[in-house]
């Protein structure tokens, strides 16, 4: 195994599959350890364990749900209080898909929680303290949904264009202040992501692991180029 310098501890979070899961282990291959975020403990553990074999990284992994308070924060105080985390990637979400016209306040509640409400809170807690140490990347993964028919109710593209203005506006707030920053805009089907009972949502064939594993690698190459927007898929770039 080659050696590979230390570049601190990347947290990830919605860690345990797909986009966040090739996160975690590509941001080991590249020296960071990682700080895994999901509910699903299980399938996080077996994931570390795997990947502290094959990487020789350190795995933590912190179970935790997104759409409750306590949770969001005691992830909150981790990123105020670790100084050794150089790198969030905010990639949790519950899939807007299960927004139906039936959809109750509940439901709507707990997606805005996940997939915007948390990303921001994230973001506020974790780039101040980059800014104090002058150096820290910040990768927020939404998704272009807007060609897909899973998406009618207009929620996937909402959510996009909200991450997208948001993180501008944070890019400009701390460009000068040593923080790096890339949004992520994949197509939904490179996307696993959870429904609100915490199951997946099918996006695709069991063969678009190896398309989600690319579109990982390409942002990451972009991010290295200077991409603030990385819209990941050979269709767009």
């Amino acid at each position: 195994m080659i050696e590979v310098i230390s570049k601190g501890t990347a947290v990830v979070t919605g860690a345990s599959t797909g986009v966040g899961a090739c996160y975690a282990e590509q941001l080991a291959d590249r020296g960071y350890d990682v700080i895994m975020i999901s509910r699903n403990r299980a399938r996080m553990n077996t994931l570390a364990s795997q990947l502290t074999d094959k990487t020789g990284r350190s795995f933590e992994v912190i179970q935790a749900d997104l759409s409750l308070q306590a949770d969001v924060q005691n992830v909150e105080s981790l990123l105020r209080t670790d100084s050794s985390i150089t790198m969030l990637v905010n990639n949790a979400g519950i899939g807007a898909t299960a927004l139906t016209a039936n959809a109750d306040a509940h439901q709507i509640s707990q997606v805005i929680a996940v997939n915007l409400a948390a990303l921001t809170r994230f973001t506020v807690a974790v780039a101040p303290a980059f800014a104090a140490r002058g150096n820290g990347t910040i990768i927020q993964v939404a998704s272009v949904a807007s060609a897909h028919p899973e998406c009618r109710s207009g929620m996937c593209e909402a959510i996009a264009a909200y991450v997208l203005a948001y993180s501008k506006s944070v890019h400009q707030d701390f460009a000068d202040q040593g923080i790096r920053l890339q949004v992520v805009l994949p197509q939904s089907r490179y996307r696993r992501i959870t429904d609100l009972t915490g199951y997946e949502v099918s996006t695709g064939p069991r063969s678009t692991a190896t398309a989600t594993e690319d579109m990982v690698r390409t942002a990451l190459a972009g991010f290295d180029r200077g991409e603030f927007v990385s819209m990941a898929s050979p269709r767009y770039c």
